[in-house]
């Protein structure tokens, strides 16, 4: 299991992301396919569909096989490597299972915040702390369905609503089209690696889907999601949101 490095979490503090290679070995990621085929096979995409195709399997009380894989591959002790010291992670209380079917030779026109709608009971908007995505497929190549990132822009984002208070991620009609605000975005790049890697993302960072440029034959792009929270990120997640790097070493 790879260690995150003092490299890492400077990347991470100004990109806003890192991927992390070789989290996965060859046994887990057999493992973790064959427990995607398992619930692509009893929920399967429209026959001839290409593009995306999304399960969100929440955890019960009696768990879930998502829930396993998460804990058994070591996700959370790789995430929580970027934590300020004495921050732990609460597990996670669903996934996202994320494929992209190829031929879909789509370009995301811009990008978007997780979790705003819709609002919990108390009114807070569903941040997080991080997202965390394990890749079964490689994705060295560009235009694999990869995610689009643009970095930087969680800091960009801290700014805007420390300026307007954090409040402001509830009136997402003031972030439209995404949503997402008009801060400056610059370029967006693709996060590329070989499967078994971890992408480890900030909640405010600026990305969106992209395409399968791949024949059909390539197979599809394969991701499990997660969406990881510090403890105690509900009660602070206005100051979090506010100070983009406030739960980060």
């Amino acid at each position: 299991m790879p260690d995150i490095t003092d490299q890492d979490r400077a990347a991470f503090r100004e990109q806003g992301y890192v991927v992390i290679s070789g989290v996965l070995d060859e046994a887990r990621l057999a493992a973790g396919r064959e427990l995607v085929a398992g619930l692509l096979a009893a929920q399967p995409p429209e026959p001839g569909h290409a593009g995306p195709h999304f399960q969100w399997p929440r955890f019960g009380p009696e768990g879930h096989p998502l829930l396993g894989f998460y804990r058994e591959s070591g996700i959370a002790a790789l995430a929580a490597g970027l934590l300020r010291p004495g921050l732990e992670l609460d597990e996670p209380e669903f996934a996202q299972l994320a494929t992209t079917i190829p031929p879909w030779p789509h370009r995301p026109g811009g990008p978007h915040v997780d979790g705003l709608t819709p609002l919990a009971a108390d009114g807070r908007p569903g941040t997080f702390t991080m997202l965390a995505g394990a890749w079964l497929s490689d994705q060295t190549e560009p235009h694999r369905g990869n995610l689009w990132i643009w970095p930087g822009t969680h800091l960009r984002f801290g700014a805007y609503l420390a300026e307007r208070g954090a409040g402001a991620l509830r009136r997402v009609e003031e972030m439209n089209p995404g949503p997402y605000p008009k801060v400056e975005l610059g370029q967006p790049v693709q996060a590329t690696g070989p499967a078994g890697s971890v992408l480890l993302a900030h909640y405010l960072l600026a990305h969106n889907i992209g395409g399968h440029d791949g024949a059909a034959s390539a197979g599809p792009r394969q991701t499990i999601y997660y969406r990881l929270q510090a403890r105690g990120h509900q009660e602070r997640w206005a100051e979090a949101v506010t100070s983009p790097l406030l739960e980060f070493a």
